[in-house]
């Protein structure tokens, strides 16, 4: 798995990202790119903001039962994997604001550090380890990167 939180992989992550273009299709699923941007978002509005509600014990206690491993485990994403109902995007977002808001999340988790995040609270999983974050935030954006073949 590569480090998220080096600068080389970083900027190795939004080059990928400034391929996009509002018009670039999806080579399996149905999301929009501007859709992707916003739904790759939520993990970072996640691990960032006051914004989603976080799930209640029992809730938590199944996502970490069931999900958790999926999630910041080593193996890569199954094609169209389902998600959770906070990461469903259904309408157009802007394109520039969503890739904008990326980029910016992206650096800011960089700058942290991988050392900021090592037993951080996640919003559904509970504490991780730095390697467990790198997984969840880089695994999710290289699946989707993929996704639309940049």
């Amino acid at each position: 798995m590569k480090n998220i939180f080096d600068a080389k992989e970083t900027e190795a992550v939004i080059d990928r990202i400034n391929k996009l273009s509002p018009t670039t299709r999806p080579l399996w699923g149905r999301m929009s790119s501007d859709q992707m941007l916003a739904h790759c978002n939520v993990t970072y509005e996640m691990a960032f903001e006051n914004k989603h509600k976080k799930p209640n014990g029992f809730a938590k206690f199944m996502l970490k039962l069931f999900v958790k491993n999926t999630v910041v485990g080593d193996k890569p994403y199954k094609k169209n994997s389902r998600t959770a109902p906070q990461f469903l995007i259904t309408n157009a977002k802007n394109f520039v604001e969503e890739k904008a808001r990326l980029t910016d999340y992206i650096k800011k988790a960089q700058g942290l550090g991988e050392n900021h995040f090592d037993g951080k609270e996640s919003h559904s999983f509970g504490e991780l380890t730095k390697q467990e974050w790198n997984n969840m935030f880089y695994k999710h954006l290289d699946h989707h990167l993929t996704q639309f073949g940049v």
